[in-house]
This record gives structure tokens, C-alpha cells and sequence, in this order.
């Protein structure tokens, strides 16, 4: 039977980089069937907003979409359209792997290799509870924790490192201080933990996660945590192995998966041909395990390591002067 997935093409360089991952799907022959939707500031150019209700249903038909960078407008509208897709899906578990790569400007080339399960729709990112005093003195937001939401989270982490063959998982938290919040996240971890005695657990106040990151990156598998911690680590996990432009994200729910580039859309280099593809390829890669092609997943990867380490038309990022096209090409013949 063939899958059809949802395709975003995106602002800025997502146009360029969804072509080259295309590209490189297709020399795979995975077989999937592409439905183009827009959304961001082309959707709002061609019908007056960011987010369609065609496009919307174009999710819900296939559960799984591919997406590039998307422009939020300043002003009106959503905070964020990647946020607002998250609720409007229920999209809870958000998976950045972080590897280490060879030939890559970065200062760990190796030992490298890091999940970080982050809760996807709740915590510090809630739309509602913000308030600013009429004096413009004061400022208030409110965050909201809930058992349901740790626990799904907690047990995704727990899961995820089991069907993956990985041992440890490190919940990473500031309940010595935010006892409540936090503090639920924590007790509702530890109580998921106990229900897997096969995968370590460790516990991990953010400030020190943060520095054993910089320090000892070996020591992590799976880090599991609350929205806000779980973005600032999941970039600090992109900076030792050598940016952004290498780490994918895959936005699970029940009902629906969105597979993306975390990087932004690069306004200033788009349509120049500069673009690195690869951490939208790296989500493509993820989108294939999620539908069961692992094989064609792990095919992806080897590829991209391969062409690294042969410095085959690498972008500037990189250290070489190929296009994005070009390095795509590089990949598609190593599948």
C-alpha cells in the first residue's frame, strides 16, 4: 500500500532544502506518494493565512507530514506556527537526536550520541497566562505542569530507549527550586522508572545537565524533561556537534507525526544554493523509522556519514563550496 505524506516546502531556504531531501527520498524508492501544503508566510500570501484549514486536513488525512523552516510574522496571529501545529495535534513527544559527525566544525567529532525527549505541549510554552501590567511594569506567565503530560513524556523516553537498545535515561529537572511544577515532572518520573528496572535512571538538576553536557557528553543516552529545558538543551546538544544545521526533530502524537529541520529559515542565504540539507534529511530519516522502513532509514544515514567523510560537495557550513542540490546529489548516489 502506498504512503502518502504531507509535504510543507516551507519560508526562506525550505524550498531549496525539501527539493534536495526529496531528491535523495526518491533515489531511495521509498515509495511514498507527496501531498503539498503550505503553511507560514507563502500560506498567508496565497490565502490570507499562516496556517490553512486545507493544510490542516492534509495532516489529519496522513498522519505523517515533512516539514521545512517556517516564517512567524511579527505581530498578529500565532506566537508560533511550529507551536501552534504542536497543539492543534497534540503532537507531546518532541525527539532530537544529536550524533556526532565526522569532517564537522565542531569540537566533539566523536563519542557523541543523545536523544533528548522533550514534553511538547505544556510548561513554560502556554499561550495562556501571559500578562503584562496596564504600567507595563510587570509581567506574568503562567506555567502549567500536569501528571498526564509527565507521564506520557516519561514514558515515550522509557520506551523509545528500549526499542532502541539504549541503557540509561536522565531526567533533568529544577525541582530544589520550582517544587511544584517541576517537582510534579520528577515524582511522576521516578514512578514511571520504576516500571522499567531493564534501562538505567538518573535524576539531573538542569544547571548541572547543562555543564556535564559541555564537559562529558558520553555520559547521556536519553535525556527526558519539561518544554523550556528540553529547548535550550536540545540546541546546546547541536552546538557539540557542530550546529544546527545537523539536528532533525520528530513531533509525535497519537494521532499524528510532524518531521522537520529545527534550524530557522535563513532569509538572508535562500535561493543562493547554500543551504545544508541535512537536518532535514536526519528528520527524513526519523519520518522512515517512524513507518517502519528502518532499513531505508539506516541506508540515509550511512549515506550522509559516507559523503561527509568523503568531503563530496559539503556546504560552507561544512567546510567545502558545494551547493545544496549539489551535496543532495552527493548523498542520493551513496543510498
Amino acid at each position: 500500500m502506498t504512503q502518502t505524506i504531507t509535504v510543507i516546502r516551507g519560508d526562506g531556504i525550505g524550498p531549496e532544502i525539501m527539493d534536495a531531501t526529496l531528491h535523495v527520498l526518491d533515489a531511495l524508492q521509498t515509495g511514498l506518494e507527496y501531498e503539498f501544503a503550505d503553511a507560514g508566510v507563502v500560506a498567508l500570501e496565497k490565502t490570507g493565512e499562516l496556517l490553512p484549514e486545507a493544510t490542516m486536513d492534509s495532516i489529519r488525512r496522513n498522519r505523517v507530514a515533512l516539514k521545512s523552516p517556517l516564517t512567524t510574522p511579527i505581530g498578529g496571529g500565532f506566537s508560533s506556527i511550529n507551536v501552534e501545529l504542536r497543539k492543534r495535534f497534540d503532537l507531546y513527544a518532541n525527539v532530537r537526536p544529536a550524533v556526532s559527525f565526522p569532517n564537522t566544525k565542531s569540537r566533539f567529532s566523536s563519542g557523541v550520541d543523545i536523544l533528548t525527549v522533550r514534553e511538547n505541549t505544556e510548561g513554560a510554552y502556554l499561550a495562556e497566562g501571559q500578562t503584562v501590567s496596564e504600567d507595563g511594569e510587570t509581567a506574568t506567565s503562567m506555567i502549567r505542569v500536569t501528571r498526564h503530560g509527565s507521564e506520557r513524556i516519561a514514558r515515550y523516553a522509557f520506551e523509545l530507549a528500549r526499542s532502541t537498545g539504549r541503557k540509561k535515561v536522565t531526567a533533568v529537572h529544577k525541582a530544589n527550586i520550582i517544587k511544584s511544577t517541576s517537582g510534579l515532572f520528577l515524582k511522576t518520573a521516578r514512578e514511571v522508572a520504576a516500571q522499567y528496572p531493564d534501562i538505567a535512571f538518573e535524576e539531573m538538576i538542569v544547571d548541572n545537565a547543562c555543564m556535564q553536557l559541555v564537559m562529558r557528553p558520553e555520559q547521556f543516552d536519553v535525556i527526558v524533561t519539561t518544554n523550556l529545558f528540553g529547548d535550550i538543551i536540545s540546541d546546546l546538544c547541536a552546538g557539540l556537534i557542530g550546529g544546527l544545521g545537523l539536528i532533525p526533530g520528530a513531533n509525535i502524537g497519537t494521532d499524528a507525526a510532524i518531521f522537520e529541520a529545527v534550524h530557522g529559515t535563513a532569509p538572508d542565504i535562500a535561493g543562493q544554493g547554500k543551504a545544508n540539507p541535512c537536518a532535514l534529511l536526519l528528520g527524513a530519516a526519523q519520518m522512515l523509522d517512524h513507518l517502519g522502513m528502518c532499513e531505508k532509514a539506516e541506508r540515509l544515514r550511512a549515506a550522509i556519514v559516507a559523503t561527509l567523510e568523503a568531503r563530496d560537495s559539503l556546504t560552507g557550513d561544512l567546510g567545502g563550496d558545494g551547493t545544496t542540490m549539489g551535496f543532495a546529489k552527493a548523498i542520493a548516489g551513496r543510498v
